[in-house]
């Protein structure tokens, strides 16, 4: 099974994917957990001047996302997966080596991951960057994280992922709470036919 868990910075893709992972490792279901930040083309300070020197740039082409759709065909065949790994500090990109067969959930967290077509669940987080600021501001990476040239950035990518919303099954709002868009009856249904992508 995929679930994507997507929103805008700092609305708390990371927090959910992992508490999401937490409940079901609980429940006896081993979990893997995918972040978008791993797949950039650059690593995040080359990827911030790539942005600078082009505002163009921002947007989902920032992203493999058909290097993260490889490989979740991948998870679902149950390999080994050599994936990308983001080092913040040094602005490289490594890779690591892991095993997928013990598996039986991937969550794939990230800005555009509602994109995604070999995912069954998707989940949205409806905060936009406004209300994120404070989280931000907590969690910085580096100085020019918000610089006005960032909340430039932000607009941008709130102008294309706030669609992504009508794509999402399930969607959770400023205080957490959660929301239906599909039926669970109709989510777990199409779960175990098998059938991808849900729409």
């Amino acid at each position: 099974m995929v679930i994507t868990v997507a929103g805008e910075s700092g609305a708390g893709k990371s927090e959910i994917g992992e508490a999401l992972a937490r409940l079901f490792e609980a429940e006896g279901h081993p979990t893997l957990v995918l972040q978008q930040d791993d797949y950039f083309v650059h690593p995040p300070m080359s990827n911030d001047r790539a942005r600078r020197a082009s505002i163009d740039w921002v947007g989902p082409g920032e992203v493999r996302l058909d290097l993260i759709e490889e490989h979740l065909q991948v998870f679902r065949a149950g390999e080994r997966l050599t994936k990308p790994l983001v080092r913040y500090l040094e602005d490289r990109i490594d890779e690591v080596e892991v095993d997928l067969a013990p598996f039986e959930i991937a969550i794939v967290e990230g800005t555009y991951v509602t994109l995604l077509k070999h995912a069954d669940v998707r989940v949205f987080i409806t905060r936009d960057y406004h209300a994120t600021r404070a989280h931000r501001e907590k969690r910085r990476r580096h100085d020019s994280e918000l610089d006005p040239f960032i909340d430039q950035v932000l607009a941008i990518e709130h102008s294309i992922i706030s669609g992504h919303q009508e794509l999402a099954d399930i969607l959770v709002h400023d205080d957490y709470s959660a929301s239906l868009v599909r039926p669970v009856r109709d989510l777990l249904h199409a779960v175990e036919d098998g059938s991808e992508p849900l729409s």
